[in-house]
């Protein structure tokens, strides 16, 4: 009897980590994900703006190219707030300066007819005021989710609100609950613990997935608010894919997601440090498995991996992590070889990358030929790394797809000689691609396609709903 309880608790009490599925983490998810904006993006009259506008009309211009690439789309905050949107006014609002919710429905609308899910950017840990500091737009967000009003005491008690006197609630003893987590200084910081701020919340990520038909959620500054609530707010509404910013190292990471209940994925930004000391720094052991990102720790199927993102390309204080930023031109060479590497290093290993609008802008025939070798060998978020080494100036790792495996050599030193039975699919400045069972990219190409073929003219071509791709499987309408 003892036997039949202990194991029944086993059952009842099994870890988040051995659990089949988790809220917002798809498993062996196989999807590329692109950042669709960085800092300022939606004003191409700016200088620091030179790798294109993105303002929504801008984006349907590229959704052909998007969705012949990438399975996800991660959006700026897409309401009114000003700006690019992290101090929004009012959610219910879904026009801002990055267009008007009629062209963000049409943009959605043609991204999901080419199978490509869409993130919406999920600004709750703060609000923006109307005027005073301490007052606010009402969110009206329709039948079967509520209107919502906040005033003072839905702002923590700790807030410089309270303590700044140029704000119209100085000093007063209506307030929240104390900040569950660090301050943000630009806004009003919300208080979660208050069961009005939790229905408000709920209410607005099931309109997000229910009405403005967004698939899944980036959480912003989730540093602010302590993780139970984010596993409060995807239990509301079960979104397809949850990502996490924040920004400190794995021991904190792996709190949140203790803290989350598993039930989110997290940025990978100790991997961003670590891929940088390697490709920058020569110090290639970085990306060994008992390095400090997810992958070091097991937690491979909880990381989204990236290179640089808004914040860290737009401000110069990540210095020695980051690869580029508004500054640095991106097409000098020596930068163009590191982004590069480092992009071989994300598209080919487990976790589910996410590739930055001004690297693919930028080398775009390239980071699509690793997409392409990625999503023919079927490597995952949970995919297998093995055969590991490193010299002084290289790495090399066998990855496991579903169907093929895939070997990535990086460095100056690696080894250029092809294992056996496997064919070279990509060579470049410092990284090479060899994959089980194939002999090269054209290969790669022709065998990624499946559809209608026909001849035309004496060529052959293949139909793949309403895209027309040559032999080579380049788009040609």
């Amino acid at each position: 009897m003892k036997k039949i309880i202990l194991s029944l608790l086993t059952i009842l009490f099994v870890s988040p980590l051995l659990r089949a599925e988790n809220i917002g983490v798809p498993s062996e998810c196989e999807d590329v994900m692109l950042q669709v904006f960085y800092w300022d993006s939606y004003d191409g009259s700016k200088s620091s703006t030179k790798y294109g506008r993105t303002k929504w009309i801008d984006l349907l211009k590229d959704t052909a190219a998007i969705n012949a690439n990438f399975d996800l789309v991660w959006f700026p905050p897409s309401a009114m707030g000003g700006g690019v949107g992290y101090t929004h006014k009012q959610l219910s609002n879904q026009s801002g300066d990055w267009g008007t919710k009629a062209k963000l429905v049409e943009l959605m609308a043609a991204l999901h007819a080419g199978n490509t899910k869409i993130l919406a950017d999920i600004v709750i840990n703060h609000r923006g005021n109307k005027s005073n500091w301490c007052d606010f737009e009402e969110d009206k967000f329709g039948e079967g989710y509520g209107s919502f009003q906040f005033t003072q005491e839905h702002i923590c008690k700790n807030d410089e609100g309270f303590t700044d006197s140029k704000s119209s609630c100085y000093g007063s003893s209506s307030r929240g609950a104390a900040d569950t987590g660090d301050n943000f200084d630009g806004a009003r910081d919300l208080d979660h613990t208050n069961p009005y701020v939790q229905d408000w919340a709920k209410a607005y990520v099931r309109w997000m997935l229910d009405s403005m038909k967004y698939d899944g959620f980036r959480y912003d500054m989730t540093l602010g608010f302590h993780g139970q609530y984010l596993s409060m707010y995807n239990e509301a509404s079960h979104p397809y894919l949850s990502v996490s910013e924040l920004w400190h190292g794995i021991d904190r990471q792996k709190q949140h997601l203790q803290e989350t209940n598993y039930n989110t994925m997290i940025f990978d930004f100790q991997q961003k440090y670590e891929l940088h000391k390697a490709i920058v720094g020569g110090s290639y052991s970085k990306l060994m498995k008992n390095s400090n990102s997810f992958r070091g720790q097991g937690l491979e199927k909880y990381a989204v991996t990236f290179i640089d993102n808004h914040d860290t390309f737009e401000r110069d204080g990540y210095g020695n992590n980051q690869f580029g930023g508004q500054y640095i031109d991106l097409k000098d060479a020596t930068k163009k070889a590191q982004i590069l590497q480092a992009h071989a290093y994300i598209l080919m290993m487990p976790g589910v990358p996410c590739v930055f609008w001004p690297h693919w802008k930028s080398y775009q025939s390239e980071i699509n030929q690793m997409i392409q070798i990625r999503k023919l060998a079927g490597i995952h978020s949970e995919s297998k790394v093995s055969d590991e080494s490193y010299v002084q100036g290289g790495y090399s790792g066998t990855i496991e797809g579903k169907k093929h495996k895939v070997v990535l050599r990086l460095g100056k030193n690696r080894d250029m000689t092809a294992p056996v039975g496997y064919g070279c699919c990509a060579n470049g400045d410092n990284y090479t691609i060899f994959v089980e069972g194939v002999q090269g990219m054209d290969e790669v190409k022709s065998e990624r396609l499946s559809g209608e073929k026909f001849i035309q003219d004496g060529k052959l071509y293949i139909r793949c709903g309403e895209a027309i791709f040559d032999a080579q499987g380049t788009r040609i309408n």
